[in-house]
């Protein structure tokens, strides 16, 4: 269906303004809810609305790729709130807004896809393989050791490894006997997570190039996602 955020989003025109910035540095000093709730009418105008239409530009880039992905904006961004429930940290208010373009949304945090962050200071842009369970572990770690010479090609690209670097996450002292000797040759398989991230320049949140940086950095990472992808059952 042809829909309103789909007419904004063939203009040439920026996402956001100056006030996305400013909203989040407020709150980050205010962050209670009656200055929330005194300033809602300016998260909805200044954050929540362009952030939606932002996130429908990168769904749709990415199914000009990747045509077999589902997804609505809706599904794939995270509420402001913060559970509090099991935090020290009581304040009641993310200081970012995000989403995962994965399959599954946010609910995918286990799909190589993509999570973008966009907060005061900086847009961060993610990919990988974020905490997964034991079985998934297992099933990455098997994947790089039958197939070490593909891995290592797909984390030395020149793309991936300009824009990212290198995979990151916590590591394992101990790992499954069967995996210690290619453990040896490949340190990455002692990883508890997958992820890898860049960052790129707060300047870019009022371009009207803001989703094609963004997916310029997506696209850096495909020799990599779709390694991984292969380890997801």
């Amino acid at each position: 269906m042809f829909t309103f955020l789909n007419l904004l989003s063939t203009t040439n025109m920026a996402y956001f303004t100056d006030d996305f910035v400013q909203f989040f540095k407020e709150l980050a000093a205010n962050n209670n809810r009656d200055w929330f709730q005194e300033n809602k009418k300016r998260y909805e105008s200044s954050v929540k609305k362009p952030f939606e239409l932002f996130v429908a530009d990168l769904i749709a880039k990415v199914k000009e790729r990747e045509p077999d992905l589902t997804l609505e904006p809706k599904q794939a961004i995270f509420r402001i709130y913060r559970d509090v429930r099991f935090s020290k940290d009581k304040t009641p208010y993310k200081i970012n807004t995000s989403a995962i373009v994965a399959k599954g949304g946010r609910k995918g945090m286990h799909s190589p896809g993509m999570y973008v962050e966009l907060n005061p200071e900086e847009i961060r842009v993610y990919g990988g393989i974020y905490m997964p369970d034991k079985d998934l572990l297992y099933s990455v770690r098997e994947q790089i050791t039958k197939n070490m010479a593909a891995f290592d090609k797909a984390i030395n690209d020149k793309g991936f490894k300009k824009v990212y670097g290198t995979i990151q996450g916590d590591k394992n002292k101990i790992i499954p006997k069967e995996f210690k000797e290619a453990g040896e040759k490949q340190p990455l398989i002692y990883n508890k997570a997958f992820y890898y991230y860049t960052k790129l320049p707060i300047k870019l949140i009022t371009s009207p190039k803001l989703a094609d940086e963004v997916m310029s950095a997506y696209d850096s990472a495909k020799p990599v996602r779709e390694f991984l992808r292969k380890a997801v059952k």
